[in-house]
């Protein structure tokens, strides 16, 4: 069974590598695609649903369709969705270089698709710039829009994490901490529940305030638990890792290949809570996209790019001093939250004893930025410099101690000390730093294909659980030990 599993390991380690050194077939020249390819409004709404999706034609293997890529859309990512290859893409596309990342969104494309049956709908309930805390918000104001509506939500009070806050302040918690886009659970507590307009609260309903009838018994809670759910479907559909969705009743839905991420989040969401007609009618045009507008005006008119094309991740180092020995402790798994996406590592310094013990070693920038937010255990390294985590590569690092720290708005060098590593800040077992990195605030998985978390040539791989997987540079390679009472510790080499 060892070297079956050590055969898999080596198989995942050759199919990463494959994938980011490009496509088979003729070698294309290297680069950029050009914006001149782009189509002239990139940013538009969407064509109208002309076609339902059951009425699709039941396309002959490799069929090319007409395609338009959206934000985050990879070679890979395609091929999954269309049931094609990546070299089959490349061929109908020969403007694509092979070495492509992202695909700029608004690029018309020719895709070979591959008939599924019980596609599901092509109606684009809202856009990924809407979903993530990232530059739509740029010009709202979240405390001033609900002050402005007449429902009791406005006036909502929780403790959360044990700091009491107005329901404005919750959702710019869980919004800031998932990277979700506050409006969209706005949008969805309206859709819900009428609370943004209804005067009158019914305490006897909050315990399921948003249809989940678990331990999460609250309307912040609840909250909470949805924010969750929104960002595993999303970035599971991003990283390609569901293509359907099983209704409660057991069938089948295939996501529609031309679907964007959030739209699939928030298919697989409402398959949770809502059967038939209700379903349909949520994800449909009178449903939650008709309350998002409604509240917040049509959210295809303002820009829709979240990941821009040809998207590459800055030179990083790994976070502690280099001629220092740490461990690796903790694999590609949640950076917030307990689901997807998996946009964390964990690392531990060398102390004499195992546990939630105090260091002298400190947590390093991974490259120039400045501290945008800083909280409990947190540190929000923002490297464009506006000092904005909604904008641009944003590094997190999570269980920081307070002693020592970085204060927001010191500017910083890679290489430059950010704070302790401890257990401050959530759930840990030993002292460590949690560090993961996104981009106009939407999360990227470590072990991405097209952009992985790299820092001085260690590559991430996922292993076959959260927190499990390797660092790989070259033919060396570090297998995570999540770090607890019990467990040793392997070195990672810098």
């Amino acid at each position: 069974m060892k070297n079956r599993n050590n055969k898999s390991l080596i198989l995942t380690i050759l199919a990463i590598i494959v994938i980011i050194l490009g496509g088979c077939g003729p070698r294309r020249e290297s680069g950029y695609i050009l914006p001149e390819t782009l189509t002239a409004n990139s940013t538009a709404t969407p064509e109208a649903t002309s076609t339902p999706a059951s009425k699709r034609p039941v396309y002959a293997p490799g069929t090319l369709v007409d395609y338009t890529a959206q934000s985050g859309d990879s070679l890979g990512l395609l091929s999954l969705r269309f049931g094609c290859t990546p070299e089959e893409i490349l061929r109908a596309n020969l403007q694509i270089p092979n070495d492509v990342t992202t695909l700029p969104p608004g690029f018309p494309m020719q895709m070979p698709i591959y008939y599924k049956e019980f596609w599901g709908t092509d109606f684009q309930v809202i856009p990924d710039a809407a979903f993530v805390y990232g530059p739509d918000l740029l010009d709202f104001d979240l405390t001033a829009f609900l002050q402005s509506t007449p429902g009791w939500f406005k006036n909502y009070r929780a403790s959360v994490d044990g700091v009491r806050l107005d329901a404005a302040g919750m959702l710019n918690y869980y919004g800031q901490s998932f990277s979700l886009n506050p409006k969209l659970l706005l949008a969805l507590v309206e859709y819900q529940t009428g609370a943004l307009t209804n005067p009158v609260r019914d305490p006897s309903v909050e315990d399921t305030f948003l249809g989940f009838d678990n331990n999460h018994r609250s309307v912040h809670l609840q909250i909470s638990y949805v924010s969750d759910l929104l960002n595993d479907g999303f970035y599971r559909y991003f990283n390609g890792e569901m293509t359907s969705i099983e209704h409660r009743n057991g069938t089948i839905e295939n996501i529609d290949p031309w679907q964007n991420a959030a739209t699939a989040a928030l298919q697989y969401y409402f398959s949770l809570i809502y059967e038939g007609d209700d379903y349909g009618e949520a994800i449909g045009p009178g449903g939650l996209a008709k309350t998002f507008t409604d509240l917040f005006g049509d959210p295809w008119r303002r820009n829709t790019t979240v990941l821009p094309g040809s998207l590459l991740q800055p030179e990083l180092i790994l976070p502690f001093k280099a001629g220092t020995v740490w461990s690796y402790t903790g694999g590609p798994h949640s950076g917030w939250g307990n689901r997807k996406p998996w946009s964390a590592i964990d690392f531990a310094p060398p102390t004499e004893t195992q546990g939630c013990v105090r260091t002298e070693q400190f947590a390093v920038a991974v490259a120039d930025g400045v501290v945008a937010r800083t909280g409990p255990g947190l540190v929000m390294l923002d490297l464009d410099g506006d000092g904005d985590e909604r904008t641009g590569w944003v590094i997190m690092y999570l269980h920081v101690a307070e002693e020592g720290r970085v204060r927001v708005g010191q500017e910083l060098k890679q290489g430059d000390p950010v704070g302790r590593p401890s257990c401050e800040g959530g759930s840990a077992t030993g002292t460590h730093v949690h560090i993961a990195r996104k981009y106009n605030g939407q999360w990227l998985p470590a072990a991405s294909a097209v952009l992985p978390f790299v820092m001085n040539g260690w590559l991430p791989v996922e292993g076959s659980s959260a927190y499990q997987g390797l660092l790989v540079r070259g033919s060396q390679v570090v297998r995570a030990s999540v770090l607890s009472d019990t467990q040793s510790m392997v070195p990672a080499q810098n």
